[in-house]
């Protein structure tokens, strides 16, 4: 199951990248619960696929362009599946790149919860690995 996740993961940062809103809404579960990185300036967790949403498009509605590309591998672990990612952003509000590590858990082909973490080192303990399991598995 964990590979048909990471296909999830990949296909999910197609359709964020397209702007797709029904793509987006698909990903998620009706009760996915998105928990933002210490420190985000609108603090979570955003509870049910409607308040993921809400965050999601806000942030999207910031700028004139943003994108979230991978930039390591996808590391599966059962249920979960983790990355880091950059976010780039241009347009009408600030533009930045952002580098950041996301840890999805999935039930039934549907994303129940999504975390966001600074550091990718604690992305991997968040799935019981070290940096070193990671490149062992790689």
């Amino acid at each position: 199951m964990s590979q048909e996740n990471v296909e999830l993961v990949r296909g999910a940062f197609e359709v964020y990248n397209a702007w797709n809103r029904e793509g987006m809404r698909e990903f998620y579960d009706a009760d996915a619960i998105m928990h933002p990185p210490e420190g985000w300036p609108e603090p979570g967790p955003y509870v049910g696929r409607e308040a993921v949403m809400r965050q999601v498009w806000q942030m999207r509605e910031t700028w004139d362009e943003d994108t979230v590309e991978p930039i390591s591998d996808f590391i599966d672990s059962g249920d979960r599946v983790a990355v880091r990612a950059v976010w780039r952003t241009a347009g009408s509000g600030p533009e930045f790149t952002l580098e950041t590590s996301f840890v999805y858990t999935f039930r039934n082909g549907k994303c129940v919860s999504h975390e966001f973490f600074w550091d990718h080192a604690q992305a991997l303990e968040a799935l019981g690995l070290s940096e070193q399991d990671a490149r062992a598995d790689s």
